[in-house]
């Protein structure tokens, strides 16, 4: 059986091209050494990704690698930030090699897509579960958060939503067809990175869609200061999302469902047209869903007291 210290030699050592992506040091020693650009703050964010909390346990292996890393790359798109770096924690119960293999794969297939350079981390043993740090970097006062958005602005999403809700239906159903639409909304959703570059200079809040678009819509609003008043047949849908979930459920799916990792911004309506622009050219939608009032709380949904995924609420995924 293989050691944690030969898990990581083989699987998870960085790409030797690592040096030029600014890692001094990375994995083999205490401590990973950086060199950040001049001029730009640092952005850091950690998710911990827990087998049948998070994902299913049997899902294929290398999506459980690419799934771990785009959830916690996705808030780095929410700010704005260029990725640079990653940490990685893998916690195992048992030293599969094989799995391990096919996890590090999808790991670090989504790193070189992204230009991220894994820099160190950690294997242990226990319940199966991936921690994931990653870091960004955004020019001086120029990063996006929570707390800019103004009364009449245009509230915006990328994409669409109630993939990723449509997908966990379909793995519970029994689909494990890799190429459907919504399994891989699901299993293999994408960071929407380059959007967050594009929508830099022109929006004035975001915030990533992770655990519905009602839930992630409240947080900005109460970081903000503000209110949101929703056009709800405005909302994109994800395909396919009708003719999996019926006519009842994807509204619900596209409001409260989460797990799709679009970028939820606001931005004053003279910006909407370049931003649209601006992902049109990265081959993304940006549709306008609703304004932001003075009003606190989101009107034009009802109010039956749900929102989205929160871990300790009771619910499961």
């Amino acid at each position: 059986m293989s050691s944690e210290f030969e898990l990581i030699a083989r699987h998870l050592a960085p790409d030797p091209a690592a040096d030029a992506a600014g890692v001094s040091l990375g994995v083999g020693d205490d401590c990973a050494l950086l060199a950040p650009t001049p001029g730009t703050r640092l952005a850091v964010s950690v998710d911990t990704s827990v087998a049948d909390v998070h994902f299913p346990a049997d899902a294929p292996a290398s999506t459980i690698g690419h799934r771990a890393l785009a959830v916690s790359l996705s808030d780095l798109a929410a700010m704005g930030a260029e990725a640079r770096w990653c940490l990685m924690s893998l916690t195992l119960p048992e030293a599969d090699d094989a799995w391990v293999a096919a996890f590090a794969a999808g790991f670090h297939a989504l790193c070189d897509a992204c230009g991220v350079a894994l820099a160190g981390g950690d294997v242990t043993r226990g319940q199966l579960a991936v921690g994931v740090t990653v870091m960004g970097e955004v020019p001086e006062r120029e990063a996006l958060t929570r707390a800019g958005a103004r009364p009449g602005e245009v509230i915006a999403v990328t994409g669409a939503l109630g993939g990723g809700a449509g997908g966990l239906a379909r793995w519970q159903a029994g689909e494990r067809d890799p190429d459907d639409a919504l399994l891989r909304r699901y299993l293999r959703p994408e960071p929407r990175l380059a959007a967050g570059l594009a929508l830099r200079e022109l929006a004035s809040a975001a915030i990533d869609v992770s655990d519905g678009l009602l839930a992630d819509l409240g947080h900005l609003c109460v970081a903000s200061g503000v209110g949101a008043a929703l056009t709800p047949e405005a909302l994109p849908l994800a395909e396919g999302l009708v003719a999996a979930l019926g006519d009842d459920d994807v509204m619900d799916a596209a409001l409260r469902g989460g797990d799709d990792y679009e970028l939820l911004v606001t931005l004053p309506e003279a910006h909407l047209a370049p931003a649209r622009a601006r992902l049109a050219a990265e081959g993304l939608a940006l549709t306008a869903i609703g304004r932001v009032t003075d009003t606190p709380g989101v009107a034009g949904v009802a109010d039956d007291g749900a929102t989205g995924w929160q871990h300790f609420s009771g619910d499961t995924p």
